[in-house]
């Protein structure tokens, strides 16, 4: 079943997103509009990234006389990315955007993912702009954000440094006013900026003219030392190129230098860099006077965005944002390599079938089964073994695209409900995000790995893809936080915050699902046992936190995580499988048979797994934590 069949089921049966048009801000918009996007998207990702998923692969980012050389292919699908539209599609009219339902965006971009995920960066530009929307001056919105949203330039998002990793109170990159006048910058306070940052996807290319970093720094105290802890960290523009107040080019490079390229097991295609800001590579505007690091006018320019000592604030937008499109991004990894084993599964001949058993003349006694020697080999897919690992792919794949396109949809009800409504969305996203990253970044990579098994030896080999989708899937662990930060901010926060209120708007969504499976033929049992799961997660949350030592608490965090993304996964196949049996009568499909078969093995094999990991939880096990480092 392709793609755009899924999607179609998932957008209109099940997330009725075409009554979104009722609102105003998407009145302009109709089924009609929304497939001739999707239409749009589907062929560009057909014609410009799916013919070079392997390219880009085995061609990485090179650096020739300090220029980074990217297939030619790779501009292309830039290109036309950028001229669909797709970089605004969910902005308003009067910048030059869609005002498309971020539901429908989503949907959209998922075609890319699936045909090659390491082509461009269209994800960081699109939420480095977003931010600045929300957070820039006027200015900055006009200069920075909109030349990103129309394609002229591109967008990075720059936390992580060498010595700090994921502890972002840890960062040392420093900022400090460039001097007299540097307040009164059309484009926002004006800084002088020194340190390095690793790990920064499309750090340096030539796709575009200009490359807007966003750049996470720390302005010194009163007393000249940086400030301690997250608070201390500002966020700034630092662009490749300098520009005007109007946006046009000075000519003049920014210290912002290459100093290398990482090269990742996967997402090969996409520069990874390691990036040199105010080293005095690409000395800038020295002559102007005193003020910048030395009092001569040295370090990267930059312009604050926000208020000081409020940068992590501010990109957190931009990071939440990137978490659901990881999430996205793993999903659909999982998607392609699920798709190209079930089709390696139809077409191999491999092995006989285990006979059925046979019933002995008059003794009554059963007769054991084997293979007949004789017999011709049957298709890989005949054999149970083979179907259980691609029903378990599509379990996971499939689930967890709806389970994203669920946070999408909350995301347009956050910003076009009622304001009860918008505040639900936005309690339920707090709570769900980390899942909605962490989940797929798992579950789909082990889709992956269950795709190169039905391969055989043919799976560890470049003669087939599902060896790249692996290596690209398992970055997704890692990117926009990894699953101990993820789990602990599920469990240390989120389901807490509030007085726990986000996690009881989900237990209340989970139970109408339940409720209405009761009335069901055949879901009863099901909507038994994911009450019984949904008991179970809030009493393990109850005793984590029943010393109120978050140490203990927390010491069991992705156990927590995996178990509570299964009993939300649960809930997702639940609510698919009510969705599949109240329109069987008018239109029962193949493609319903397999949901509801999905569905039954997510039950039967998935979900009783989380008794083990909530038993840790619950027992607040310090096993991990108290063992003595000399015991490892």
């Amino acid at each position: 079943m392709r793609l755009r069949s899924t999607l179609d089921f998932l957008l209109h049966d099940w997330l009725d997103v075409s009554a979104l048009t009722a609102r105003e801000r998407f009145a302009d918009h109709s089924r009609e509009t929304f497939d001739a996007v999707l239409d749009t998207c589907e062929r560009i990702a057909r014609e410009k990234y799916a013919p070079f998923n392997r390219l880009v692969d085995t061609e990485e980012p090179r650096v020739e006389d300090g220029r980074v050389v990217l297939p030619r292919a790779t501009h292309e699908a830039r290109k036309a990315y950028a001229e669909s539209g797709m970089l605004s599609a969910a902005q308003d009219y009067a910048v030059g955007g869609m005002q498309l339902p971020y539901t429908l965006e989503a949907a959209a971009n998922s075609f890319f993912a699936e045909a090659s995920i390491s082509i461009g960066s269209n994800l960081l530009t699109v939420g480095n702009a977003n931010l600045l929307m929300v957070h820039g001056t006027a200015a900055q919105r006009e200069v920075f954000a909109l030349n990103e949203f129309n394609g002229r330039w591109s967008g990075t998002m720059c936390l992580s440094e060498p010595q700090a990793g994921s502890s972002l109170s840890d960062i040392a990159t420093r900022a400090v006013p460039d001097g007299a006048g540097a307040e009164a910058d059309p484009l926002g306070p004006r800084y002088r900026l020194a340190g390095n940052k690793m790990w920064i996807s499309s750090g340096d290319h030539e796709m575009t003219e200009n490359i807007v970093h966003l750049v996470l720094a720390k302005i010194p105290g009163p007393d000249g030392r940086p400030v301690p802890g997250v608070k201390g960290i500002s966020l700034f523009i630092v662009p490749k190129h300098l520009v005007d107040a109007q946006g046009a080019l000075t000519g003049e490079r920014n210290d912002v230098a290459l100093a290398g390229l990482n090269h990742k097991l996967g997402w090969r295609g996409t520069t990874n860099t390691l990036l040199n800001f105010g080293e005095g590579t690409y000395p800038v505007r020295a002559e102007q006077g005193a003020g910048g690091l030395d009092g001569r006018g040295a370090g990267a320019i930059g312009y604050l965005v926000g208020r000081p000592g409020e940068g992590l604030k501010c990109m957190f937008h931009m990071m939440n944002e990137a978490r659901i499109g990881i999430g996205m991004a793993a999903t659909l990894l999982g998607l392609a390599g699920y798709r190209a084993s079930l089709q390696y599964a139809k077409d191999r001949t491999q092995g006989r079938p285990v006979k059925a058993a046979a019933t002995a003349a008059g003794a009554g006694a059963a007769v054991k089964a084997g293979k007949d020697a004789s017999a011709a080999p049957v298709r890989l897919i005949e054999h149970a073994d083979i179907r259980r690992m691609l029903l378990a792919q599509k379990s996971y794949a499939e689930g967890a695209l709806a389970l994203n396109l669920y946070c999408a949809r909350l995301v347009d009800e956050q910003h076009t409900g009622t304001p009860e409504a918008a505040d639900e969305a936005r309690l339920l996203l707090e709570v769900l995000t980390p899942i909605a990253k962490s989940w797929p970044s798992e579950w789909c990579l082990e889709a992956n790995s269950l795709a190169i098994q039905i391969h055989g030896g043919y799976g560890y080999t470049r003669d087939f893809p599902v060896e790249q989708y692996w290596r690209d899937n398992r970055l997704n662990m890692i990117h926009e936080g990894t699953h101990g930060i993820q789990a602990m901010d599920l469990l240390g926060r989120k389901v807490v915050m509030e007085g726990g209120r986000g996690l009881q708007l989900l237990a209340g969504r989970i139970n109408a699902t339940i409720q209405r499976a009761m009335e069901q033929p055949g879901l009863a049992e099901h909507a038994n046992q994911l009450a019984r799961a949904l008991a179970e997660v809030g009493a393990a949350t109850k005793a984590a936190w029943a010393t109120g030592e978050p140490a203990e608490a927390l010491a069991n965090a992705v156990p927590y995580m995996q178990a509570a993304g299964h009993m939300v996964l649960a809930w997702v196949w639940l609510d698919i499988a009510v969705a599949v049996q109240s329109r069987a009568a008018q239109s029962a499909s193949a493609a319903d048979t397999g949901r509801l078969g999905a569905m039954r093995y997510f039950f039967h094999y998935e979900l009783p797994k989380i008794g083990a990991w909530l038993n840790v939880v619950r027992t607040r096990d310090m096993t991990c934590a108290e063992l003595p480092e000399e015991g490892f």
